[in-house]
């Protein structure tokens, strides 16, 4: 593992059940090469943890985070069936970010 690797669980908090928001999490980490998991948890939120590259990981925490840009778009992100925008699923509220310590043998990115 390299020294860089870092793991961030960030906390979604909004509409993101339902809506196929851990689906779109899950192809945010693959393009960016994280590994890690989106889950729903009972209050509503999903967990999304992710491990890799430190600006890989900050970059999924800007696309999750609706304070680090405008909320529901990902300009640079083109819809293959439409040619447009391909928007966020869902309505972000709010996101939280919590360090913790990389994992070893961690591989792929999964929604539970």
């Amino acid at each position: 593992m390299s020294q860089d690797t870092v793991r961030t669980t960030f906390f979604v908090r909004g509409t993101v059940q339902g809506v196929g928001f851990r689906w779109w999490t899950k192809a945010q980490a693959l393009e960016l090469g994280l590994v890690g998991h989106a889950r729903n948890m009972d209050d509503g939120r999903v967990e999304v943890v992710a491990q890799g590259p430190a600006d890989a990981v900050a970059e999924l925490g800007r696309r999750l985070d609706p304070g680090a840009g405008e909320p529901q778009r990902d300009e640079g992100l083109l819809d293959r069936m439409t040619g447009g925008v391909r928007r966020r699923p869902g309505h972000v509220e709010s996101c939280q970010a919590q360090s913790g310590t990389p994992r070893e043998g961690v591989s792929g990115f999964v929604e539970k």
